[in-house]
């Protein structure tokens, strides 16, 4: 299958639904102490952060336009998250400017650079969408129509806006292909038990679904990947990647493909980000090959094995390079196309 489908240049724009919030890290630092002798600090940064925003940031890196639907609060850290947003080329056009406080994500680095979470959003900006908000979030815009929409995580989960974004992400069926991320905090989410019924109902509207190993692990524990990938697949998608860290990928898809890629051997600074650059990498090699927005539905529900594997591929190795740096740092362009 060609980069486009028909030889049509990709358009459109891939809307990101979600939150924006700040990521605290520890960093460490060498020091010199007294007497000569080297010691060392631990300290802690802040980051721009939040998995939907740091699609939206990966996907604009990869050229494909971009548009954060946020609700980013007016506050000195909500300032610099909209910075980072717009410096990077992301359409802040149908955010929000929230009264609300900015939300915090206190990050813990493991030993081999495993990232974990704590969260600090009560009452913050992130969750208090309401529909006349969205309203017109869809609309067609310089770039061209929405030609896909992305969310997942907490925005998903968390009262009261998480309706309000479900049902953005309903009602763009009719009109653009649907990309869902669970990327699990179980913290904030409830048992697998209470939340696997809003999962289905996601996965009754989602045309491409990313999932980690690890989160299948707390919602389906004992079961082997493969076997939910194709439990997931009867419930609509086209396309269901599982990601298995630096196992690689498995997928499947609605037409039948099974497919396992190795992952790419790097040097591991930390893995905060490295989903989220996975995401924006599959949904930019989609668009880049006319795979997305309605009109290509049937197209994304046909696609043969070397397209979705040139995809995946892609999405690996953009994975890789973010765990080889520090933050939630995605690609450019130019770096995955070196790195493939």
């Amino acid at each position: 299958m060609p980069d486009t489908a028909a030889g049509r240049p990709p358009r459109g724009v891939i809307a990101v639904a979600g939150e924006a919030l700040v990521d605290i890290v520890p960093v460490t630092a060498q020091r010199e102490a007294q007497a000569d002798r080297a010691s060392t600090q631990q300290y802690w940064e802040l980051a721009p952060g939040g998995s939907p925003a740091n699609v939206a940031v990966g996907l604009s890196r990869l050229d494909v336009p971009a548009r954060m639907l946020a609700r980013l609060a007016d506050d000195l850290l909500g300032r610099k998250l909209r910075d980072h947003l717009e410096d990077n080329g992301v359409d802040l056009s149908h955010s929000v400017e929230a009264d609300e406080p900015s939300s915090l994500a206190i990050v813990e680095l493991a030993a081999d650079g495993q990232a974990s979470y704590d969260f600090r959003i009560a009452g913050t900006a992130d969750w208090q969408w309401t529909d006349d908000e969205l309203a017109g979030a869809l609309d067609d815009g310089p770039a061209g129509p929405v030609v896909a929409v992305h969310s997942g995580s907490l925005a998903l989960t968390t009262a009261p806006g998480h309706e309000a974004l479900r049902e953005l992400l309903a009602s763009a069926v009719d009109t653009a292909t649907v990309s869902y991320d669970p990327n699990f905090r179980p913290l904030l989410m409830g048992t697998p038990e209470e939340i696997l019924p809003g999962v289905h109902e996601l996965l009754g509207v989602a045309d491409v679904v990313k999932v980690s190993e690890e989160d299948l692990g707390w919602l389906h524990p004992g079961r082997e990947p493969g076997d939910v990938v194709g439990e997931w697949l009867e419930l609509g998608p086209a396309v269901v990647v599982v990601t298995l860290g630096a196992n690689g990928v498995l997928a499947g898809t609605s037409s039948g493909l099974h497919l396992v890629l190795s992952g790419r051997t790097v040097e591991v600074v930390d893995t905060v980000g490295a989903g989220d650059s996975f995401s924006a990498a599959l949904l930019a090699g989609l668009h880049r090959r006319g795979l997305l927005g309605a009109t290509a539905r049937d197209d994304l529900y046909r696609i043969d094995r070397p397209t979705l594997e040139a995809v995946l591929t892609e999405a690996v190795a953009a994975s890789a390079i973010t765990c080889s740096r520090h933050g939630a740092n995605p690609p450019t362009r130019a770096e995955l196309d070196a790195a493939v």
